[in-house]
């Protein structure tokens, strides 16, 4: 079988290949533009990709594709409906980055509750030196201990969080999907999540109902001005929203790893909030520790290797 990577460059140069058995040619580029996609998929039976956008009116040009690998949990990038109803399998890499999410998720929280950026900088630029005290204490720092936690999506992700952010003394509340009674003890009513959260982190997939989830409707919910930090998909949020939520002092900060745009546009609204003392982003590296990207790839080989073998297997003749 031929298998064709779309865009190696997503993944560190750092990080061994190995090609999976079963694949006897392999190619990779190091990206894809939307108007080269097809021609080198033509002749691919297996199409690895990242973020490379694979829409019905492409696959529907793609006779010969049989399998698209995700080197990534999120799905959105892929239409499955046109896939499935073209016979193409699709399938994505879970749980592999559930550790190196957790600690940069708790990277941002301490950074943004300890307002990291600013002592950083009082050190750096000589603020330190010309107050002349001790130490300094304004912005202020706050605890871990005693907040509370709203977590919105829970997954592994989710769970991982919960079980760090209890060892920090944080109360956690799971919230329930919006509109519906709460399944079980260990899941929260999603309006009081709102109410009740000193923080609330976003680990949610991106879906119709999740796009946008953070609007101007959802900042008017909020009782307790929570820092927000979306560790989700950047269309999780409406940025024109968060910006004027923080404006207003609605939230007391927001930390992302994701944006709508990747990379975002000069006239992002999330940018002109960058300097905020309670602002932090990073460039969407939360899963990407090398520990994490060699266990994603070694289950993505396992993954196509167990495709091919189950084809070969279901078409002898082939």
């Amino acid at each position: 079988m031929k298998a064709v990577f779309l865009d190696r460059n997503t993944l560190s140069e750092r990080i061994d290949l190995d090609i999976p058995k079963g694949v006897g040619q392999w190619v990779a580029f190091q990206k894809t533009a939307p108007d080269e996609i097809v021609q080198r998929l033509k002749p691919a039976d297996i199409a690895i990709v990242n973020k490379v956008k694979l829409t019905e009116e492409i696959l529907r040009q793609l006779p010969n594709l049989k399998l698209i690998q995700l080197t990534a949990t999120g799905m959105d990038n892929i239409d499955r409906e046109a896939a499935k109803a073209l016979g193409i399998e699709v399938k994505n890499v879970a749980g592999y980055s559930t550790e190196s999410v957790t600690e940069h998720f708790f990277m941002l929280l301490l950074s943004v509750m300890r307002a990291l950026k600013d002592y950083h900088l009082a050190v750096e630029d000589g603020t330190w030196q010309k107050d002349g005290r001790f130490c300094l204490t304004e912005p202020p720092v706050f605890e871990l201990q005693g907040k509370t936690l709203g977590i919105i999506g829970v997954g592994n992700i989710g769970k991982s969080i919960t079980q760090i952010a209890k060892a920090f003394g944080m109360h956690v509340l799971w919230a329930e999907r919006q509109g519906r009674a709460p399944r079980n003890e260990t899941y929260t009513d999603f309006e009081k999540v709102l109410k009740q959260s000193d923080v609330i982190v976003l680990t949610c997939p991106l879906t119709p109902e999740t796009k946008h989830l953070v609007d101007e409707e959802f900042v008017s919910r909020l009782r307790k001005k929570p820092l927000l930090i979306n560790m989700a998909r950047g269309a999780v949020v409406d940025a024109q929203a968060v910006y004027e939520a923080l404006e207003s002092n609605r939230i007391m900060g927001f930390a992302a790893d994701v944006f709508e745009n990747e990379p975002p546009a000069a006239d992002d609204p999330l940018l002109k909030i960058a300097n905020h003392p309670r602002v932090i982003y990073t460039p969407h590296i939360a899963w990407a520790s090398e520990y994490a990207q060699d266990k994603l790839w070694k289950i993505l080989k396992k993954q196509v290797e167990e495709f091919i073998a189950k084809y070969k297997k279901e078409h002898p003749t082939l």
